[in-house]
């Protein structure tokens, strides 16, 4: 695990093409320095996991609009604020793979933990479940659905001591847990970077042996 002096120290390597994982429920623990980073750092053709599909023009939704993301894969791709998305899909300038909001945190979760696919009920009998496998299991239709793996995630925590254990802060913690364990390289942004063992050990977590880069902001 390395302590980054900067967000683009962090960010630095991510490739062209990569599967980026995207923390955060709407602005709520979006990494929004380590988006902005990438942006400066310039890789294209991404395809984004994330809960929403960007808000206003900062974060996510500033990266869509440099057209930097080829695919966004997400539970939410339209509110109030998600003109930014809105405007690059009916222009036919990204694509769109809407997954159920607990499919797509149980989808990054079975790549964590090295489950190959799960099935569940969600989604079945609509188009979501087009061109899937299905099985009755006593007496109810579920659907196959299959682990989602990132290249990279970024996600955003309160607190990371110098190990790389993480604490969040309330509902800012959303999806980073399960990104962290879904990607094969984590790279997180904090608020403060502490001495290890000053992070209470119960209160810790994503464990440090998910994370490879941290940045205080």
């Amino acid at each position: 695990m390395r302590v980054c002096d900067t967000a683009a120290e962090a960010v630095d390597g991510i490739e062209d093409g990569s599967t980026v994982l995207v923390g955060g429920f709407g602005m709520a623990g979006m990494p929004v320095q380590l988006i902005d980073a990438l942006i400066d750092q310039g890789a294209t053709d991404l395809t984004v996991v994330s809960n929403n599909a960007g808000n206003g023009d900062t974060g996510l939704a500033a990266l869509l609009a440099k057209g930097r993301v080829r695919k966004v894969v997400c539970s939410f791709p339209r509110q109030a604020d998600s003109w930014v998305f809105d405007g690059l899909y009916r222009d036919g300038k990204v694509e769109l793979e809407l997954v159920p909001q607990g499919n797509l945190a149980e989808r990054m979760r079975a790549a964590g933990a090295g489950i190959g696919a799960f099935f569940s009920p969600t989604g079945v009998g609509t188009p979501l479940a087009e061109g899937k496998e299905t099985r009755e299991i006593d007496g109810r239709t579920y659907v196959l659905e299959l682990p989602i793996k990132g290249d990279v995630a970024l996600i955003g925590a309160h607190l990371a001591d110098r190990m790389g254990n993480l604490v969040y802060r309330k509902t800012a913690r959303n999806f980073g847990p399960v990104m962290a364990t879904a990607a094969t390289t984590t790279i997180v942004q904090v608020r403060e970077v502490v001495e290890t063992g000053e992070l209470d050990p119960e209160a810790i977590v994503t464990p440090s042996i998910y994370v490879d880069r941290v940045v205080a902001v």
